[in-house]
């Protein structure tokens, strides 16, 4: 009955899909709401346990093919020439969120520990616009701001693969010394770079070179994209590297071989992402918020309410000293932090390598967080983006103001405002 539930979840939202982008109520509240009636706090449709290899087999997967399209898609090279957002959100902004967070949780909740209250930290770092769709979309938000958000929320979910390592590490005691630091970076970050490195190369040659000779079909091309992304995680695990970061790097190497002249390569994985990212959001509520409902207590309210505040904003607010951007802008970045996606395959990450005790006070937490920015930030995208439009659309447009900047559109997953340069150009068959 659960999975029938899901399915017809997912193809009534399919059914109003445009009508419902056009309102505040966006995919992943439905599917949070879903899976919590669905869930065994309520209908007791979903049986299954979040422990179950099914789940973090799904949530692992979509992780991956998340990371790696991610990073296949954006050019982080034009990025980081036409955008100064997500240069500093991604740099200071980033390391000042997880160090504000480690200190609240670690004064909050003492009995998680240092690198407990990092594992928390950590796990509530990576953004996820696709809850604040509208902000993403929104042709009246400035450009400049627009798709620094989108590219930020592309790229610090891979960024903060390695800082979540370590943290597991740590609380898990394997961090005592520094060779213990030393270990971990070779074995399982260096394993993954170099898996990934060498998987996306070969993988983007192979295909680069199969197109090019008239050997591979359009569609083929487009459904290889996951399964190399797979194959990275495949390849890294066994090796005690970490999956995640190998996608990641994998998708880095093999876009630069293969965005360019096949623009549409990564359609089908897009397309796949968001389909199982609908389907987390929906084991999210079944499975993780909808038993921790009621542990939630007002601690942990206060720390997922600081955590979409002042801990990412006050960061933020530093990154972007001397950027020309005004202080309306920066609270508009600072608040447009939404976790997601990345969140949740976290937790279900800790709930896999951490300690039974310390997991379910993390999962609460994080829970928490997620459901309220899954609410607020779906709710608020919509309103705040239009009432931000309007006041930019009033600035003067020869003003140095950040905002101003003219900038090229900027490909991301999910997130094409307009049709970028690459699109344009006649693609190769």
């Amino acid at each position: 009955m659960g999975a029938a539930i899901l399915v017809g979840v997912i193809l009534a939202y399919a059914l109003f899909s445009k009508f419902l982008a056009k309102t505040p109520i966006t995919g992943p509240i439905i599917f949070v709401l879903f899976g919590v009636l669905a869930g065994p706090e309520a209908l007791d449709f979903i049986t299954i346990d979040l422990t179950s290899d099914v789940i973090q087999v799904i949530l692992e997967a979509t992780l991956v093919i998340i990371l790696f399209t991610d990073a296949a898609v954006i050019d982080v090279a034009a990025a980081r020439r036409q955008l100064t957002i997500p240069s500093r959100l991604l740099t200071i902004g980033m390391i000042g969120t997880i160090a504000a967070g480690i200190a609240l949780a670690a004064a909050m909740f003492g009995e998680l520990g240092f690198w407990g209250a990092a594992v928390v930290a950590v796990t509530l770092t990576p953004t996820d616009a696709a809850l604040g769709q509208a902000v993403v979309t929104n042709d009246m938000v400035p450009s400049p701001v627009r798709q620094g958000l989108s590219v930020e929320s592309g790229l610090n979910d891979g960024i903060a693969v390695p800082f979540l390592a370590i943290a597991i590490a740590g609380a898990s005691g394997e961090m005592t010394s520094g060779t213990g630091f030393l270990q971990l970076f070779l074995e399982e970050i260096g394993i993954a770079i170099v898996v990934g490195l060498t998987v996306g190369y070969v993988g983007g040659k192979l295909i680069a070179l199969c197109s090019e000779r008239g050997w591979m079909s359009r569609e083929w091309r487009q459904t290889s994209v996951p399964i190399v992304a797979l194959l990275c995680y495949l390849v890294a695990t066994p090796l005690n590297g970490s999956g995640f970061i190998a996608a990641f790097v994998a998708g880095l190497a093999f876009g630069r071989l293969v965005r360019d002249p096949y623009p549409d390569i990564c359609t089908l994985s897009e397309s796949t992402s968001y389909l199982m990212t609908m389907l987390s959001f929906f084991l999210f509520g079944a499975l993780i918020l909808g038993p921790r409902i009621t542990n939630i207590t007002w601690e942990v309210m206060l720390y997922a309410i600081a955590s979409l505040t002042i801990v990412r904003m006050i960061p933020v607010g530093i990154a972007m000293i001397g950027s020309r951007f005004t202080f309306r802008t920066v609270l508009f970045l600072g608040w447009f932090g939404p976790r997601g996606i990345a969140s949740l395959v976290f937790a279900g990450t800790v709930v896999a390598e951490y300690d039974p005790v310390s997991t379910e006070i993390t999962l609460t937490i994080v829970s928490a967080t997620v459901a309220l920015s899954v609410l607020l930030h779906g709710l608020s995208a919509w309103p705040l983006s239009n009432m931000y439009g309007s006041w930019a659309a009033a600035m003067d447009a020869e003003s140095d103001r950040g905002e101003m900047r003219e900038v090229e559109e900027i490909r991301v997953r999910n997130r094409v405002t307009s049709v970028p340069a690459g699109m344009r150009r006649t693609q190769r068959d």
